[in-house]
């Protein structure tokens, strides 16, 4: 009889998902409007953010009650994570019977591919609270007064095509970005310190980086992202959407969906209400008319006798009970004004540290001064400020973005960030700093060459076969035809790297090769891309078994994603590389000198904001810095009989005048 009950359930609800289409463009207009709760009618363009608004304990309990009660009427469990605008674990509830239901919880995304994270299976306890975590993460991170995205919008921007199942088309725009947020990385915070106290100060890191497994979603109050929701339950599998043709039944999402009632965002912003390349972006195949009426109806308080509130060491403590979340732009949440200090005029944010000081204020490189480091964050600022946005609404709004300047080993020397830049951005933009500025260096083959091999393990967490990273600089000489590749001062942005970092080449192309720094076709998956993740590859894995208290990982990673590297060496690419577009290397004449990364607002808009904030720092009077010498660029060459790309403008990008093709020629 239950599972008679279940099946009628479910055939129910994907009946209502079919009817009503996906992303709130069904349902009855009052119910939708009551689901957004403060945040109808909101046109927030970055600035109600001035009035801290954060979520409260009420009403996390709210949300986990809300979910509790749609994982009832579909008759199953699920654990239910949700956290704040910067990545503070505020509660992790575990429902009864989760337990039960299964052992394992699975990390598949397609079938037959035995490397990276693809068909691990961790033991269920501790593992259901960390996927839930990564996804309430990414729906947070991804969010802004501008765009609300959910982990589905992740799923359909990080495939090999974009749509994906769509053949011939290149990757997603955001191909790679998965890999961010990471636990070893050395930008983004511990949610608890090493003494056992709680710090509020983020942005926090992602035990699995960034979800592309539906059921994440962002929550938002008074039109302003104030955290996010993630549930895994059922199958306890965690994957992504392969094909979005069609429209699925997914119980997390509509779990983290009923989650969001009172909280959801709002109607303008939500993710099918923006178009990448003409696309329509895919907020979710559930909709609130599918919604139980018991969890739109559910709470107040915490629903106790459905299950318990779980820890997961380094990220909550649950004798600490039910959490507040900070109010984001405040001190406490490690993101406020600069005040105009540093950068009058630009409306500029910064990053700080629990005493309210910047984390990363300009300063002093091996090659690069203070005064120049400050000199490109400012112009960054203002190419982004004149900027046409993207991926956010109401049109004509402002690139939102984050920007990172590294010198050449990887060091800080500088961060900032335009007003309401989604969160992701901050790790992202230093990602790709760090990127551009190491594979424009004479010694990156060096380099990774002497990182260790790369241990994959068996479903069931055994040491399975391993990979040598030196590979993957024989398979770069072998394809570009240059036994000197990335030893011989190319200047490589992340466009052009990320073109050698795709399952085919050129990007999309079906027949075509694999890139070298890409797994071959019959390997790669979103959960094993290649160099990208194997330089990761140990540490990620050390920290999950840290977590589930496995004894071959007694203690947590440090903060640098490049296994094996000693912790006093410099931190070449820390916290990892990342292969979409969005930085440059910066020279001085044709000396390497550092690299730029920016990231939030559309790739074109990342790669223009980098490429012009260099171009015009070399304008000013007595400046001396450049960008690449167009003779080393890596555009110069044609691996394959295809040139790679360098960097790549909008046409037409600010909204302050009609000026087209504004790299061109520089």
């Amino acid at each position: 009889m239950k599972s008679l009950f279940r099946l009628l359930t479910l055939t129910a609800g994907m009946l209502l998902i079919a009817a009503c289409g996906s992303g709130g463009g069904g349902g009855d207009r009052d119910d939708q409007d009551f689901a957004r709760g403060s945040n109808v009618g909101t046109n927030c363009n970055g600035s109600c953010a001035d009035t801290p608004t954060a979520l409260t304990a009420a009403d996390v309990e709210q949300v986990i009650a809300q979910a509790v009660a749609q994982a009832k009427a579909l008759d199953t469990v699920a654990t239910i994570a949700v956290v704040d605008r910067v990545g503070n674990v505020l509660a992790i509830f575990r429902m009864n019977g989760v337990l039960a239901a299964t052992t394992r919880v699975r990390v598949i995304s397609k079938s037959g591919i035995d490397g990276g994270l693809e068909q691990l299976e961790l033991p269920i306890d501790g593992s259901d609270a960390v996927a839930a975590i990564a996804k309430a993460v990414t729906g947070a991170y991804l969010s802004s007064e501008g765009n609300g995205f959910s982990s589905r919008v992740a799923s359909q921007i990080v495939q090999d095509h974009f749509n994906p199942g769509e053949d011939n088309q290149p990757a997603g725009p955001l191909f790679g970005v998965q890999f961010s947020q990471l636990a070893c990385s050395d930008f983004v915070l511990d949610d608890i310190d090493a003494d056992a106290v709680r710090n509020t100060i983020g942005p926090k890191r992602s035990p699995l980086g960034l979800s592309a497994d539906p059921g994440g979603f962002p929550l938002y109050k008074n039109g302003t992202p104030v955290g996010g929701i993630g549930v895994i339950s059922n199958d306890f599998v965690y994957g992504l959407d392969l094909d979005i043709s069609d429209t699925d039944f997914d119980s997390d999402e509509l779990i983290a969906l009923a989650g969001t009632y009172g909280f959801a965002v709002p109607a303008d912003r939500q993710a099918d209400r923006i178009t990448v390349d003409g696309k329509i972006l895919r907020f979710s195949d559930s909709d609130f008319g599918a919604v139980a009426s018991a969890a739109g109806g559910a709470g107040p308080g915490l629903p106790t006798s459905d299950g318990i509130l779980v820890s997961v060491k380094d990220y909550y403590d649950s004798t600490a009970g039910v959490l507040a979340g900070t109010a984001f732009g405040s001190a406490a949440s490690g993101v406020r004004s600069d005040g105009g200090v540093t950068y009058p005029g630009r409306d500029a944010f910064i990053f700080v540290d629990g005493a309210n000081v910047d984390r990363h204020p300009p300063t002093n490189g091996t090659n690069l001064q203070a005064a120049e480091v400050r000199d490109l964050i400012d112009q960054a600022l203002l190419v982004a400020n004149r900027a046409r946005a993207q991926i956010r609404r109401p049109l004509g709004s402002a690139a939102r973005v984050t920007i990172s300047v590294v010198d050449t080993d990887g060091e800080i020397l500088g961060m900032a960030r335009t007003r309401d830049a989604p969160v992701f951005g901050a790790d992202v933009s230093l990602q790709k700093a760090r990127t551009a500025a190491f594979f424009s260096a004479t010694d990156a083959a060096a380099y990774i060459s002497a990182l260790p091999d790369t241990q994959y393990f068996t479903p069931d967490l055994m040491p399975s076969r391993t990979i040598r990273m030196d590979d993957y600089v024989t398979a770069t000489r072998n394809f570009v035809g240059d036994a000197t590749a990335l030893s011989n001062g190319i200047a490589f942005s992340d466009r052009a790297g990320g073109n050698l970092s795709r399952p085919f080449y050129p990007d999309g192309i079906n027949s075509s090769p694999n890139g070298p720094l890409s797994k071959t076709r019959g390997e790669w998956s979103p959960f094993s891309t290649g160099f990208q993740l194997d330089l990761s590859m140990n540490a990620i894995v050390t920290h999950l078994l840290f977590l589930l208290d496995d004894p071959r990982a007694p203690t947590d990673v440090g903060s640098n994603c490049a296994s094996g590297t000693s912790s006093g060496s410099p931190p070449r690419v820390a916290n990892g590389v990342q292969i979409f577009p969005g930085s440059v290397p910066i020279y001085r004449g044709n000396t390497l000198i550092g690299g730029i990364g920016v990231s939030g607002d559309g790739v074109d808009q990342d790669d223009m904001i980098s490429f012009l904030a260099v171009h015009q720092v070399s304008q000013l009077p007595g400046a001396t810095i450049n960008n690449a010498p167009t003779s080393i660029r890596a555009d110069t060459l044609s691996p394959q009989g295809v040139r790679l790309r360098y960097v790549s403008c909008p046409q037409k990008p600010f909204n302050d005048t009609d000026q087209q093709q504004v790299c061109n020629g520089l």
